[in-house]
């Protein structure tokens, strides 16, 4: 603790001095567990160290969706002790779905809104398992429809895919439900996706959604302090790059300009004025919670209604593990966002 409290100074100190933009030496030093963290996420942390992906897969996609597709498992065999929620498997638009509905049904409340679930899994896994471990949660705690899309990934499959697949599930569904009484949702790849594909559906003339929540991740590149802080990668090493990339360093953004407008629609001003309600939401030790609160601002000063919640201590992805009051507020803060920003009016003849 004394070597924290010394680097601590050192880091004060140094922003003190009168140069603006320097690089800050940060002493090596142990970071304990966030004060502010319930006993139970301690626990829950431990769990997680222990189930982090070993360095050997790095680079071998089979191995790799091979080894979040059991730990996608795992989590949803503990999403499913907790909630009750039944899952239907259909075709909508052309793209298989996963529907996930409360076990007693979706009351009358209810009804008329249906949310979308677009995955993560660095846009090459988590479909399956990993999409119900996102759905299941807000399906039950907030008592609505969930329709997880899966949609086409890398490296078999290049951005616009996914963007593609949502837009053709959420254009089947706009002959069902009235545009403002549909919400799409994502975390980590799945929050970039999300951003994107709303402003995909603004692309085709679409109308847009009624609130959208990206977690995690966001429609921009990387950028700010949190990629260098958050911890090891998932390679298992520190970044240490002396600048971060201009784009999002995946095979599914492979040759995107990093000023188009769809791609990265919160670095384009137009597209951010577009948006409609967004919930942001990560851990504090989150590598993209530093992109997550430049996005708010950008909202915040077009004059888009949108809300930012970090949980000081947890890390990427923390809300898949159910076991911690940390998770549990999360599911409720997105279902509270969503239940007071879409609409709940049934689709009129004369909409269609």
């Amino acid at each position: 603790m004394t070597r924290l409290f010394a680097s601590l100074t050192l880091l004060v100190a140094a922003a003190a001095q009168p140069c603006a933009a320097q690089q800050v030496n940060v002493p090596a030093f142990s970071l304990p567990p966030s004060s502010q963290l319930s006993p139970e996420a301690r626990k829950v942390l431990i769990r997680m160290r222990e189930e982090t992906a070993p360095k050997s897969i790095a680079g071998d996609i089979v191995k790799q969706r091979a080894f979040y597709q059991a730990w996608n498992d795992r989590r949803l065999v503990e999403m499913h002790r907790v909630f009750a929620t039944r899952t239907a498997h259909e075709l909508i638009g052309g793209v298989a779905v996963d529907i996930v509905t409360p076990t007693g049904g979706v009351p009358p409340a209810q009804a008329n809104r249906v949310l979308l679930n677009v995955h993560g899994g660095a846009f090459m896994w988590g479909s399956g398992s990993g999409a119900l471990v996102e759905a299941i949660p807000i399906a039950a705690t907030m008592k609505v429809k969930v329709i997880t899309v899966d949609y086409r990934m890398t490296p078999e499959h290049h951005y616009p895919a996914a963007s593609e697949d949502v837009t053709a599930v959420y254009r089947a569904l706009l002959k069902r439900y009235r545009p403002e009484n549909i919400g799409i949702y994502g975390c980590s790849a799945g929050g970039v996706i999300t951003a994107q594909a709303t402003a995909w559906i603004h692309r085709q003339r679409l109308p847009r959604p009624g609130a959208i929540g990206t977690f995690c991740g966001t429609g921009a590149g990387y950028s700010g302090d949190s990629p260098y802080l958050a911890g090891p990668t998932t390679d298992g090493d520190v970044l240490a790059a002396p600048s971060l990339p201009a784009t999002i360093p995946s095979p599914y953004m492979a040759g995107v300009a990093a000023d188009d407008p769809q791609a990265y629609p919160l670095d384009a001003d137009a597209e951010v004025k577009a948006m409609p309600p967004t919930l942001l939401l990560a851990g504090g030790r989150d590598f993209a919670v530093s992109a997550l609160t430049l996005a708010h601002r950008r909202l915040a000063k077009a004059g888009v209604e949108s809300q930012l919640h970090i949980f000081d201590g947890l890390p990427h992805a923390f809300f898949m593990w159910p076991d911690m009051p940390e998770s549990r507020e999360a599911y409720r803060i997105v279902s509270t966002f969503f239940d007071r920003h879409l609409g709940s009016r049934p689709l009129e003849r004369n909409d269609q």
